[in-house]
């Protein structure tokens, strides 16, 4: 049966929220979405050319259109997640995530062990996690252990097997990290109470363990046995610096799940903290590889569809950085201020270190790929004919006309060339103007470099506006340079970005790589010109002050203002204060010098 059109297979989609899949020729998933509306949702692929290029690839390819109608849009974001998951579409986003957490687990059993595990078995026993830091595993477990005396053995420790004397006591009874159930020395209910205590813990309650312990604390104390009363005060003190570490927040807020968003050109990463009696007790870090574009919006729900599907959660409030649907059940908060809005910037914070760590370990594993990466996306963005492998910024810098000079800083592959770095000193114009300092400037350094058969920069960067760039212009022009490299000037307040011949201003995304190296080159040229501009000044400044002493240079003179701080200092020094600086037979010319003059 041949395969009905697209156009015929849009139109007879339901109005309904569900999930839609599209396949390519060979009967191969290309991509999973889902909708409020199928049909509006999926006729918006065909009826409009998309921003991206991918995303106009995927149509292209499209020639099946399936869907599930499901009753509700919860209903949609839950398939959708399930399926991406089962299918791995081309074109969907890729979690990379799919590690082996551990879990600590209180065992359903007589005097219950509790214990680290990865296998989690559904025979009634209670999990805790998975904890995505290993570290906080072996703490948890470590405060456990040094507050709880807990068995360690496996036995069955049935009430027959403990009565008939199947066990002995072993080492741990003795060193005292057990009080020994195995022979009947611990009665079920105490072991028990205990156990209840390191859930409430776990949970992030330490409220009802600190108390247990004061009050046993104070009975030692009334009854005189201070070396017990001690050791209790030490496992309160362990208890209350470990919730000092974890309690970032109000204790009143309880059972909340925060997630935020952090992305950047081709991924997302999602932080998601557990709250619970105004403690951490989980936090993780979800990587969302990038297919089509798509909006912090789109990932921020998929992710925490998956995340409380993982964890199983059941909270019944998230915080948010911005508005969701994620259906009637889940109350969303986006919180402006208090302690909400604290827990969400450390949420955003977390999310934002994750990415710069992940970020320097893909230069180091694989610079070439980081560089690659970069090239393309500032090709994209300014839209460029070629990768701007080769980048030269210009700034001028005077003061009130004094000493105009120029710096030119070269970008290689997105890193500093210094060895290209360039000084001018601007020759040809009187008094302070910034556009002409400009125009002889850029014909300078590319006429040198065309008249040297030096290689020309893909891009040149102008630090100024529409002036500026103008400016540049001429000597582009004049040197027949005017499509063969593109140029385009950063004006400094909003860093626009002025193309020749284009009135409007181009603005990239501020958290954008490519507005990053602009921002650097721009900052480096000031920075390079300014202490050019600044060295030049002194001197200039240095030579008015100073007259010229037969025999003695710049540098020494120089060496001596720095010393004494001034010529009349330098004028009334001894001819020893002056040798310890400089030596005594430049010091016996200086003295000469004043005492004739």
């Amino acid at each position: 049966m041949p395969i009905p059109s697209l156009e015929l297979q849009i139109q007879t989609l339901p109005d309904n929220p569900g999930v839609y899949q599209y396949y390519d020729k060979d009967g191969k998933i290309l991509y999973v979405g889902k909708a409020k509306n199928l049909k509006k949702r999926v006729s918006s692929y065909f009826n409009k050319i998309h921003d991206t290029a991918k995303t106009n690839v995927l149509v292209k390819k499209i020639i099946t259109i399936k869907h599930i109608v499901v009753p509700t849009e919860t209903d949609a974001l839950l398939l959708e997640n399930n399926l991406i998951k089962t299918l791995q579409p081309r074109y969907n986003v890729l979690l990379r995530d799919d590690k082996s957490y551990p879990w600590i687990c209180i065992k359903k059993e007589p005097f219950s062990r509790i214990f680290l595990t990865r296998r989690m078995v559904k025979d009634g026993s209670e999990y805790f996690g998975p904890y995505t830091n290993f570290k906080m595993v072996h703490t948890i477990l470590d405060l456990i252990k040094e507050l709880y005396p807990l068995r360690t053995c496996n036995y069955d420790l049935s009430e027959s097997n403990i009565n008939s004397g199947k066990f002995k006591v072993c080492l741990e009874y003795h060193i005292g990290n057990c009080k020994g159930p195995c022979e009947g020395l611990e009665p079920l209910e105490e072991y028990q109470r205990q156990v209840n205590a390191i859930r409430e813990i776990l949970k992030g309650n330490f409220k009802e363990s600190l108390k247990d312990f004061k009050k046993l604390m104070n009975n030692y104390a009334q009854n005189l046995q201070f070396e017990e009363a001690q050791k209790i005060k030490e496992k309160i003190e362990v208890l209350e610096n470990y919730q000092s570490r974890s309690t970032i927040i109000n204790p009143k807020i309880t059972n909340i799940d925060v997630f935020s968003i952090v992305s950047d050109e081709s991924a997302a990463y999602v932080n998601f903290l557990q709250i619970s009696h105004g403690s951490i007790i989980r936090s993780h870090t979800l990587e969302m590889k990038k297919k089509l574009d798509e909006s912090d919006e789109e990932l921020l729900e998929l992710a925490i569809v998956e995340l409380r599907e993982r964890f199983q959660l059941l909270s019944k409030e998230i915080i948010v950085p911005f508005e969701l649907d994620l259906g009637e059940n889940i109350k969303i908060t986006v919180p402006q201020l208090g302690d909400k809005k604290q827990i969400l910037d450390l949420s955003i914070r977390n999310a934002k270190f994750y990415r710069i760590e992940q970020l320097k370990q893909l230069q180091i594993v694989d610079p070439d790929r980081h560089v690659n990466r970069i090239m393309a996306q500032m090709q994209k963005d300014l839209r460029l004919p070629s990768e701007p492998r080769h980048i030269e910024c210009f700034d001028n810098s005077n003061i009130q006309g004094t000493n105009p000079v120029a710096a030119c800083v070269v970008f290689k592959d997105g890193k500093p060339s210094k060895k290209d770095y360039r000084h001018f000193n601007v020759k040809t114009v009187e008094g302070p103007d910034d556009f002409a300092s400009m125009t002889e400037i850029v014909y300078r350094r590319y006429k040198r470099l065309l008249d040297e058969n030096e290689p020309l920069p893909q891009l040149i960067i102008i630090d100024g506006g529409k002036g500026q760039l103008s400016a540049a212009l001429k000597s582009i022009d004049e040197l027949g340079l005017r499509g063969k490299i593109a140029i385009i000037g950063i004006a400094k307040r909003l860093e626009e970005l002025f193309y020749p011949g284009d009135s409007i201003p181009l603005y990239l995304d501020k958290k954008s790589e490519t507005l990053k190296v602009i921002q650097q080159l721009r900052n480096e040229a000031h920075r390079f010109g300014i202490t050019f501009h600044r060295d030049k000044r002194s001197k200039a400044a240095l030579n008015s002050s100073v007259e010229s002493i037969p025999g003695i240079g710049e540098k020494t003179m120089l060496t001596l203002i720095q010393y004494f701080k001034s010529v009349k200092r330098l004028k009334l020094a001894t001819e020893k204060e002056i040798s310890d600086v400089i030596g005594a037979s430049k010091a016996k010319k200086i003295v000469d010098f004043y005492k004739t003059n």
